[in-house]
Formats: structure tokens, sequence, C-alpha cells
């Protein structure tokens, strides 16, 4: 029942407002994604490979989805599973979905193991924050206000 009302609430939402509010929260989304690319080592060959096919793939594959779909009336992935279709299809059809997933293939698949890739993926500044209970301000910082911390605990 609460979830017809909050559809309600949604469906009065303008038109106009909805898509400025989904233009604006898109945007901030895309951007906090990229900014954990300050960590990486953009002046690398392996970098600007992995950012660049993942970025010009995500917007490619999706397309070529989008044109199979119209010109034939169903998607690419047409097997005798119509729930596998439609999970194949949906998921390739998202650019920022292809993009992460081409993304963390490529990054995965290069010598993960050696320092210099480790350095330049920017695992070593991740590696700090792994731990949550290891450093003391993370606890001040994550905190509930008011004391809800010993009702709702973090980790």
């Amino acid at each position: 029942q609460s979830t017809g009302k909050f559809g309600a609430i949604l469906a009065s939402i303008p038109l106009p407002i909805f898509s400025a509010l989904y233009c604006v929260l898109f945007a901030y989304s895309a951007a906090a994604g990229l900014c954990f690319l300050q960590y990486c080592n953009l002046n690398t060959r392996r970098s600007k490979f992995i950012l660049g096919i993942s970025l010009f793939l995500g917007l490619s594959i999706p397309q070529y989805f989008r044109e199979f779909e119209t010109f034939y009336g169903f998607g690419p992935a047409h097997t005798r599973s119509l729930a596998f279709n439609v999970i194949v299809n949906v998921i390739f059809s998202s650019p920022a979905t292809v993009a992460a997933i081409l993304a963390y293939l490529l990054d995965c698949t290069h010598l993960y193991w050696e320092p210099h890739v480790r350095r330049d993926r920017g695992w070593l500044w991740l590696e700090k924050f792994k731990s949550y209970r290891h450093d003391g301000r993370s606890e001040e910082f994550y905190a509930l206000p008011y004391g809800m911390s010993r009702y709702f605990p973090s980790l």
C-alpha cells in the first residue's frame, strides 16, 4: 500500500523537473566515479588504454544493441531462455555498465601481482582504507550522531 503512495508521489513530479534532476544526479554520479581516477597513474600506456577502450566500447556496444533491437525487434542475445535474453540485453544496453565491466576486466588481467602495476592502479592508496578497525579515527568519523552508533553499528 505504501509503495503505491510512493509511486503516486513520483508520478506527480512534472516531467521537466524530473529530467533536470536526472541530468544533475547523473552528472554528479559520473563525476564521483571519475574522481577515483586521481589515484591512478594516468601517464602509463596501460592506464590510458584501459580508460580509452572502456569508454569507447562503453558507448559502442550499447549502440549496437539498440540498433540491433530496432532493426530485428529483439536483442542480439536470443536463446531459448527468455530470462537470460532479457538479462544480457539489459546489461549490454547500459553504457555505464559496459564501460565498468570492461575497465574492471582489463584492469584485473594485466600483471596485477607486480608492485609497479599495483602502484599505477591506485591500490596502494586504497589499501590504507581497506580495514575499518585499524584506524581510531574511523569510528569518530563514521559515527552516527546522538549516540545512535550503539544501536546501528557501522561494521
